[in-house]
């Protein structure tokens, strides 16, 4: 069994596509899947498996949600080593001075490529820094100039639907959440 996160794209968002936790927590033990835990209302599911990663099981699970919630799912799907990987290759002083900037990561849906997406973004100097990663990108804008931040522009990119992004403390506790349960 592999522990895997799926980052739902879409959920308890302006009103739209409400799902309670306790309901998608028994969405994923319905569909078979071990040991289901969410975090936030933002639509993280941290689950187990014997399934393969990779396409099949997105589809799985996008469809399997689809068919509970009547809603058009989009989930981005990693493993545990993935997440580790996106913490642990993210710029060195990314998430270090948290009253100073906001950290975000764009975890970016497949096919979508970090070198794809960077063409969309546009970041204001001074203001923004963007660095492509691996299947995502990591956002940092200074908190004092957030309002002129260029990154909101992203929004309204067709690139954004191939994305979802969380917060850096989101993003590490969930990491944290997988090693508590392998503990």
């Amino acid at each position: 069994m592999s522990h895997f996160v799926a980052l739902l794209r879409g959920i308890n968002v302006g009103g739209k596509n409400i799902i309670k936790m306790v309901d998608l927590r028994a969405c994923f033990d319905a569909g078979g899947y071990r040991d289901v835990v969410t975090h936030i209302q933002s639509g993280n599911v941290i689950f187990k498996t014997a399934s393969a990663p990779g396409a099949q099981l997105t589809k799985h699970i996008e469809d399997m949600l689809m068919s509970t919630f009547d809603y058009k799912s989009s989930v981005v799907l990693h493993s545990k080593t993935q997440l580790r990987n996106v913490i642990t290759r993210a710029p060195a002083d990314f998430g270090k001075r948290p009253k100073q900037y906001r950290y975000d990561v764009a975890f970016l849906k497949k096919p979508m490529s970090a070198k794809t997406a960077m063409k969309s973004v546009s970041a204001k100097p001074g203001v923004d820094r963007v660095h492509a990663g691996s299947d995502v990108l990591y956002f940092s804008r200074l908190i004092s100039k957030a309002s002129q931040s260029g990154l909101s522009k992203l929004t309204s990119q067709p690139v954004y639907q191939h994305m979802t992004i969380r917060n850096w403390n989101t993003t590490t506790k969930l990491l944290q959440l997988m090693n508590e349960m392998d503990a």
